[in-house]
């Protein structure tokens, strides 16, 4: 098999008991919140890449901190093989500054409390309340 797994890095920002999530405009995803990030071009790291998407895709700046896990996101087509593959590295921000603006392929951006996201009342992509608790206990 020719193909390969798209390398991606998302961006785990946590302030003051909120996370940021981001709402997807394009798929896979779409319409689905869930953390800013995107592509890591290449000779960057995940996490260089993961501020650089979160300032494009919201206008946040954050300081990337540490790798949280890493997200396996697999697509299948109508006979169930694989129709696109991406290995996700979610890394923790801290937050320096900016209020979220939507840009690039983001529809909305906004900070959730902590509670609301683990309640599942958003329209979430998976594992976006497991890597948030897994961000928070990073920061204990």
């Amino acid at each position: 098999m020719s193909q390969r797994p798209k390398l991606g890095a998302i961006a785990v920002v946590i302030s003051e008991g909120h996370v940021l999530l981001a709402r997807r405009r394009n798929p896979p995803d779409a319409g689905l919140w869930g953390y800013p990030g995107g592509h890591v071009e290449f000779g960057e790291t995940a996490l260089a890449a993961a501020a650089r998407e979160l300032k494009e895709e919201t206008g946040i700046v954050a300081t990337p901190v540490d790798y949280v896990t890493n997200i396996d996101v697999i697509g299948r087509d109508a006979e169930g093989g694989p129709s696109l593959h991406y290995l996700l590295a979610a890394v923790r921000c801290d937050y320096v500054g900016g209020s979220p603006i939507p840009a690039d392929d983001v529809a909305e951006a906004a900070w959730f409390p902590f509670e609301r996201v683990r309640s599942g009342d958003i329209p979430m992509s998976e594992r976006v309340a497991e890597v948030m608790d897994q961000a928070i206990a990073l920061r204990r």
